[in-house]
């Protein structure tokens, strides 16, 4: 059986708002125990899932996101909009008083999701959220929170998602967490990576200074570093940065329709878009079906994100 399997379920009433979820994540972090003066990861995962279940999707709430992101104005649910449903669950994870990394300051490196079937609106949808693979990373420890979402009465997963988060600067012990990832799962540094050539663009995007705001009031991801200059210096950002699930969800509804009910959809958070800003973007088939997705800043060539959508059987 596995660790997942044998974890305590803690059952939330409601989705909770991630508002009061960065509060708690800010109170944390002054309390996080870590060894070596704060650059030591010294404490396992949390052996926990967080649940919510019975949940509804507002319509208003439906029709704002596919307006924003350019989705078609239908009952299904977008694969990036299902993510801004459950992000919170996840996220109320990681401000645990045992969860061993702080939620502030945390970059998004890579997001792998899995939609098997349409979600629409009418079904009741119920979320489980974990996390597992904590390993180290040439820059910090990078962890996966895995969230799981069903619909309707058959209780199958529908939606299955991964977000891979780093927390720079803490260098990973031995926790003796059984779901530790391999110490040599880290990302490969930027070096090793594959130079960035940029192809034809198939679209250019000019988002606005408020783009983090707008998202923000959609999604409830009101992090200071998306939301204006000011906020987003402390950081070490000096313009706000746009969401990367905005960026990405934002590619997904490029693809448009030809992306089908069922697929996989990956994409990987390069270099973050200073706000405002001119994205060039493309979204073309791939050579072995689906599609390649990439973002890049229009005038140096520099890959903000690259990714994919592949169809599933």
């Amino acid at each position: 059986m596995s660790p997942v399997a044998e974890a305590r379920e803690v059952v939330l009433p409601a989705v909770p708002g991630l508002g009061g979820l960065y509060a708690r994540g800010a109170a944390g972090a002054a309390r996080l125990a870590v060894d070596g003066g704060g650059k030591r990861v010294s404490r396992p995962l949390p052996d926990v899932v967080y649940a919510v279940r019975d949940l509804h999707v507002d319509a208003a709430h439906l029709t704002a996101y596919q307006r924003l992101l350019g989705e078609p104005g239908t009952d299904a649910l977008p694969a990036g909009y299902v993510h801004v449903l459950a992000f919170p669950v996840a996220t109320a994870l990681m401000v645990r008083d045992d969860f061993p990394l702080p939620l502030l300051g945390m970059v998004h490196l890579a997001n792998r999701v899995e939609q098997r079937r349409r979600l629409t609106l009418g079904e009741a949808l119920a979320v489980r959220a974990h996390a597992e693979a904590m390993r180290p990373h040439p820059r910090g420890t990078q962890v996966d929170l895995v969230v799981e979402v069903t619909g309707g009465a058959g209780g199958d997963v529908a939606w299955r998602g991964v977000s891979t988060y780093l927390a720079p600067g803490l260098r990973l012990a031995d926790t003796g967490d059984a779901r530790a990832g391999d110490a040599d799962a880290g990302a490969a540094p930027a070096s090793e990576r594959t130079p960035f050539t940029p192809p034809q663009p198939t679209g250019s995007w000019r988002l606005d200074a408020d783009t983090g705001r707008r998202y923000g009031a959609v999604s409830g991801d009101r992090n200071p570093i998306h939301l204006s200059a000011l906020t987003a210096r402390p950081f070490g950002f000096p313009r706000a940065i746009a969401h990367g699930m905005y960026t990405a969800s934002r590619l997904l509804a490029d693809v448009g329709p030809a992306r089908g009910a069922a697929f996989v959809w990956s994409v990987d958070f390069v270099k973050p878009v200073l706000l405002p800003a001119t994205v060039a973007v493309s979204t073309r088939p791939a050579d072995g079906g689906g599609y390649d997705l990439a973002a890049w800043h229009a005038r140096t060539g520099k890959p903000h994100v690259l990714g994919s959508v592949t169809p599933l059987p």
